[in-house]
């Protein structure tokens, strides 16, 4: 075991202990060359000795290197230092999906397709690099703080060898495809039957296969058949189940061939939950062996024996000529010569006969084989379908690639829309109930824009309205509870954030940390001391929490200051954590992204008092920034169009909700317009624009004065331009 202070390679310092495994421990560490901090993963003991293992080891993690994808944990370094074997990983403020699968007892149907989706396209990014990760399993997935999910340990698992089981042997035998367990070749399907278990996991809250030993746990995988996932979670789509089928098929041929697969039915889910889409094989190639009976051998061997008396007379004729000696000790060679002559007569006849009997077959198959390319060929082209129309002969049409318009059903009851949707090839799906200020019982919401064309038997979703949300005072009782979550490597900053994103005022306190006893703070600056009340006590929402926040080490008056222009909020509060007063200002920069700081008051690389105020300015991005309020760092603002005729009019009128994560959602950036009519003109307002938001997600915004209604459109940045994934009815009100 490492200890705090310790330089690896003179460049990386160890920070502390940040988790272990069963091959290696993990360390928070600060990259001295680049300025960063890092985690480092540093192999065990026992595994240092093994020759073999350390070259598999070094060039497994130098290929994962190579990689570099949003879904992957980025390795930065790889080497030893006087016998210590380490890699350099990107550090990934978060908690694994074991961990967050254990939190939750099991995820939302959406919440586990998303991240199934995101892992699955890391994988396939490592697979198009001719890297399997061979160890897929919740411990290997991260969930940032963000939101992001990204998997680790690639290439890891390959050098791992039958002499170098881990003592985590028990969580991963859970996943191992039966390939992995038989201990023969695996490749990318065996990553896809670990991703199988995972989601089948994710949902259900349980692993298919357990056990008392590893060796139970690997003959279930082997011979049992798993519990099927929707035994254990109700409303469970059946495209999802059916997904977990074939990725988990025991039989290697039976299973996807590609992530690629894996990701377009996993998307093809959210959009057609219910949807019988998922095409499963019908080909094993790795069939069971079959054990004959002895009866059974028996009788093979009673046939053999009588092969030849079951013969043809021809066929048993030829074959006794064919293996009858030339040879005759009472025949003279002119004999002999005309009893070789016949023998090839007969055999060149058969040949003949045979050869003929081939061409005649080879006739009649050519011409099947024609018959039905012509049929074929007649058959696509349309010429068997034609049907007399108004005394002319028209071509039947094939509907499948024809575009619909989506009628607009908001408003109406659900046997209005089945009426107004009769003939129009469009599905209908309702997918749940809202507060709406339609009447309840009547279509609220649909996920398709009315007018937008799409293709013939898309489903559209809609929700039920519940009637108007009943709105009270709020009081001491009764509110929300919530649970202080860990603060465990995450910053200050990013722990304000969450909680208040719980309904919870935040004190914040600043004081200096201890000394380690290396000359090095206990807590980091910018980092969590201590939270009261403390870590997994349940309080409720509005409740207030002082957090206290490290300074790092007192060094007096004087301590350098950090270059955060450029950085992301977070990044330069937290770099700023030794001072005491940071005071943020925002400004609209067309030049500087949306949460980056566009300048700092102190002069980088010089020496400050930190008791002293520090302002940073953070860029707004294309938009104008809000006017500062208690909410303002939580809420999004409206155009300032808006603002303006608004204050023009003396009064304001905004709409306060929250907004679920929208169907087919994939973690890109989004934009966020608003659409109301003014007089008679639509009017369109962008709310957002090149942000990843996090669900649910608290909106804050100003409509236009007196427009008590309006519609909110959600866009998704997909490769390279926006494509909608939905509107949602607002309702505004005048502000007192």
């Amino acid at each position: 075991m490492l200890k705090a202070g310790m330089i690896i390679a003179e460049r990386y310092e160890v920070l502390g202990k940040i988790g272990t495994g069963g091959m290696a421990d993990v360390y928070k560490a600060k990259d001295h060359k680049l300025n960063r901090f890092v985690a480092v993963k540093v192999l065990k003991p026992e595994f240092r000795e093994d020759k073999t293992f350390i070259r598999k080891f070094r060039s497994e993690a130098q290929a994962a290197a190579g990689l570099t994808h949003p879904n992957i944990v980025n390795v930065f370094d790889v080497g030893d230092d006087e016998g210590v074997y380490y890699i350099v990983m990107e550090l990934i403020e978060g908690i694994t999906l074991k961990e967050y699968i254990a939190k939750k007892g099991k995820l939302s149907i959406k919440e586990a397709t998303s991240i199934a989706i995101q892992v699955s396209m890391g994988l396939e990014a490592a697979h198009n690099h001719g890297i399997v990760h061979r160890d897929v399993k919740p411990q290997n997935i991260i969930i940032s703080t963000d939101g992001k999910v990204k998997v680790t340990d690639f290439g890891i698992a390959r050098a791992a060898s039958s002499n170098t089981i881990s003592s985590n042997v028990m969580g991963s035998v859970h996943y191992s495809s039966p390939e992995q367990v038989r201990g023969g070749y695996s490749d990318e399907k065996s990553d896809i039957y670990s991703l199988g278990i995972t989601l089948y996991e994710m949902v259900t809250g349980k692993v298919p296969f357990d056990g008392d030993t590893t060796v139970a746990i690997a003959i279930k995988h082997l011979q049992e058949e798993m519990v099927p996932p929707s035994v254990y979670t109700e409303n469970l789509p059946y495209s999802l189940e059916q997904i977990i089928f074939k990725c988990t098929q025991k039989s290697v041929g039976r299973r996807y061939e590609r992530m690629e697969d894996v990701i377009a039915d996993l998307k093809h889910s959210l959009i057609d939950p219910q949807g019988d889409f998922v095409k499963h094989s019908d080909v094993d190639t790795d069939a069971k062996t079959v054990v004959i009976s002895d009866e059974e051998l028996g009788e093979i061997k009673h046939t053999q024996k009588n092969r030849s008396s079951q013969r043809k007379p021809e066929v048993a004729q030829l074959e006794e000529e064919e293996y009858e000696t030339d040879y005759d000790d009472g025949d003279d060679d002119e004999e002999y010569q005309r009893r070789r002559a016949a023998s090839r007569a007969r055999k060149n006849k058969k040949r003949r006969s045979q050869s003929r009997i081939l061409t005649i077959l080879g006739f009649l198959v050519g011409a099947v084989v024609l018959a039905a390319v012509i049929f074929f060929v007649v058959k696509k082209t349309g010429l068997f379908d034609k049907k007399e129309e108004n005394g002319q002969v028209q071509q039947v049409e094939d509907n499948k690639d024809a575009m619909v318009t989506v009628p607009d059903i908001v408003g109406k009851t659900e046997e209005e829309a089945k009426a107004l949707m009769d003939g129009l090839q469009i599905g209908t799906q309702m997918v749940g109930e809202e507060a709406s200020s339609q009447e309840k019982g009547r279509i609220s919401s649909q996920d398709i824009p009315a007018g937008t064309q799409v293709e013939a038997y898309t489903t559209l979703r809609y929700y039920i309205s519940k009637g108007q949300e009943e709105v009270t005072i709020p009081s001491t009782e009764g509110q929300t509870e919530v649970t202080i979550p860990s603060t465990e490597g995450q910053t200050a900053y990013a722990v304000q954030k969450s909680l208040e994103e719980k309904g919870l005022s935040i004190n914040v306190q600043k004081e200096y940390s201890e000394d380690d006893g290396t000359d090095y703070p206990v807590v980091e600056p910018g980092y969590v001391i201590a939270i009261f009340p403390e870590e997994g006590t349940v309080v409720k929402a509005g409740d207030t929490i002082t957090m206290t926040v490290s300074r790092g080490l007192d060094r007096g008056d004087s301590a350098l200051v950090p270059d955060v222009v450029g950085k992301t909020e977070e990044e330069a509060v937290t770099l700023f954590g030794k001072w005491m007063d940071i005071q943020i200002t925002r400004e609209q920069s067309t030049d500087v992204p949306e949460g980056q700081v566009i300048s700092q008051s102190l002069t980088a690389d010089e020496a400050a008092d930190p008791d002293e105020p520090v302002s940073l300015v953070i860029s707004s991005g294309n938009q104008e920034p809000e006017a500062e309020t208690p909410e303002s760092s939580q809420t999004e603002g409206t155009s300032s169009a808006a603002q303006q005729q608004a204050a023009a009019n003396g009064e304001i009128w905004k709409c306060t909700q929250s907004l679920n994560t929208p169907q087919g959602y994939n973690g890109g950036v989004l934009r966020l317009e608003l659409i109301q009519d003014n007089a008679g003109v639509s009017q369109a307002t962008t709310v957002s624009d090149g942000k990843a938001l996090t669900f649910p997600y608290k909106l804050d915004i100003t409509g236009v004065p007196g427009v008590g209604e309006g519609t909110l459109c959600v866009y998704e940045m997909i490769n390279g331009e926006y494509q909608q994934l939905g509107s949602y009815p607002l309702t505004f009100e005048k502000a007192q």
